[in-house]
């Protein structure tokens, strides 16, 4: 099956980690297991369904982690789940600071695994609780995809202003209008201007 392909550049991520390393090739062997595709985003491995991010595999200095993208709509019945910061709207981490404790919940984690691409496959999207929380628009994140310092530039914007700009793109129905509206600002954004400056 060409889904549990293995990515090249994940290979190389992997050869080259320091830290973690055991860890993260037990996570990917868990991953690749439930049939995603393999893929390296924001510099770190990236299982995608469909072309929709279900779950990354990242390390910090104390623990390592597998970072659902949609972590904030799973059931969550263990307890296991952590929201990174206050900030963070749809994500949600299981963390780890050894290989034993992957091993242990292989089960789990699969099945977790299989709730995300079940959240994806039923279109399931985070709601809006206040303003801090926000859907960046798929259209969106694929610029920041392609230009790391417009990430960068938008993130350092006060959440006011990046709301503004999310709601303003998010609001037309077609991808190509919105493609339209986020060209129109990313000078802007790029400048640390919001919407309305």
């Amino acid at each position: 099956m060409a889904n549990s392909q293995t990515n090249p550049k994940v290979d190389e991520f992997l050869g080259k980690a320091k830290k973690w390393k055991a860890e993260y090739e037990e996570l990917r062997k868990i991953v690749l297991d439930c049939d995603l595709t393999e893929e390296f985003k924001w510099m770190h491995p990236c299982y995608t369904y469909e072309n929709k991010n279900i779950v990354l595999i990242h390390g910090f200095k104390e623990y390592c982690a597998l970072l659902f993208h949609k972590g904030a709509l799973l059931q969550d019945v263990h307890g296991i789940l952590i929201r990174q910061t206050e900030n963070v709207q749809a994500g949600r981490q299981i963390r780890f600071t050894n290989v034993q404790e992957i091993v242990d919940q292989e089960s789990i984690l699969k099945a977790y695994i299989q709730e995300a691409v079940e959240v994806e496959k039923a279109c399931l999207e985070v709601n809006f609780k206040k303003n801090t929380e926000y859907i960046i628009p798929e259209e969106l994140q694929m610029k920041f995809d392609d230009i790391p310092a417009l990430k960068t530039a938008f993130e350092a914007l006060t959440p006011g202003r990046q709301r503004a700009y999310i709601l303003h793109f998010s609001g037309p129905k077609q991808s190509k209008t919105r493609e339209a509206r986020i060209e129109k600002c990313m000078q802007q954004i790029l400048s640390g201007k919001g919407l309305n400056d």
